[in-house]
């Protein structure tokens, strides 16, 4: 069983013509992939062109929420919408869990309505911003560095009310520190070990003791340049981000999200979710079955919102 945390084939799917769920070959993850690969769980991120204006950001993020729907939820009867853990709990043996995450909340400009209705629509794991500053918080890639804004708090607050995650992948490392302060339900979506490839993306191991501390999950991602600074990369570069989780005392704490289909670059031998069968063996041969089960599922789930 596999519970991915973040993969934005949505956007895909909403911004290049004719592709479908079901194309195996120009799609990262696709019906026939979570199926074949044991997939039990997958995050769907709504990701926004930062070239959209903001007249159009929401109609967007709605339009990914509807392509959700009508292309990923309704023709599969075995794709179920998981909206709690109590959902995700009642999936049958062959059914699979689709779960909705907004990555960046530049969708809702300064209007919490907004985000209620998402929440209303299915989505339970907020990121606060893409790369760049927003009207919660600043990126990592802002050169301005600052934390949450007063709105952001207001956003974090209402997260824990309603009991979601509050994704600190691409956060400023000050708004993440922020996060830690106030987020009762932190986890990283798609983020790897600064210590291993010092990339702002990444975190390092202050923050990742931090999210442990607050019982977060941190999603290893197979984005190659957040795995190696230079150089080829293999699975076995992922596994060293593995290692380093675990000596930190992340066995509890570590999962996977994949950002398949928000890369242009992919691993060798990690290049779409058919690839997992083959991570998971890798990891077997470092791993007991145990520790194997909860990277690859129970430690994100053990923990869903809700």
């Amino acid at each position: 069983m596999i519970f991915d945390a973040h993969c934005d084939v949505l956007y895909r799917l909403q911004n290049e013509d004719g592709r479908q769920f079901e194309d195996e070959h120009s799609l990262h993850v696709t019906y026939s992939q979570l199926k074949k690969a044991g997939s039990r769980v997958q995050g769907f991120a709504i990701f926004l062109s930062p070239l959209l204006p903001p007249s159009e950001r929401f109609r967007a993020a709605l339009e990914q929420v509807n392509i959700f729907y009508e292309k990923i939820i309704k023709p599969h009867a075995d794709i179920k919408l998981v909206t709690s853990k109590k959902e995700l709990l009642r999936l049958n043996k062959n059914e699979i869990g689709a779960m909705l995450t907004l990555e960046g909340c530049e969708a809702i400009e300064e209007d919490p309505l907004k985000l209620n209705i998402l929440y209303q629509l299915g989505v339970r794991s907020v990121g606060l911003t893409w790369n760049r500053a927003n009207a919660l918080a600043d990126g990592v890639m802002e050169p301005r560095g600052a934390g949450l804004t007063a709105f952001g708090k207001k956003i974090v607050k209402k997260l824990n009310e309603w009991r979601m995650w509050t994704d600190v992948s691409h956060l400023s490392e000050r708004a993440f520190w922020d996060v830690i302060e106030r987020a009762d339900y932190p986890i990283a979506s798609h983020s790897n070990c600064y210590r291993l490839c010092p990339h702002a993306r990444n975190l390092t191991d202050e923050q990742i003791k931090a999210l442990i501390s607050k019982g977060g999950v941190i999603g290893l991602t197979f984005v190659p340049f957040f795995v190696k600074k230079a150089g080829s990369v293999s699975p076995s570069d992922v596994l060293k981000h593995v290692e380093h989780l675990c000596e930190l005392g992340g066995e509890y704490h570590l999962g996977f999200g994949s950002d398949f289909d928000g890369i242009d670059e992919t691993i060798p031998g990690l290049n779409s979710y058919r690839n997992y069968e083959q991570w998971g063996e890798l990891l077997s041969k470092h791993y007991s079955a145990k520790q194997t089960a909860r990277f690859l599922f129970y430690n994100f789930a053990n923990r869903f919102p809700n």
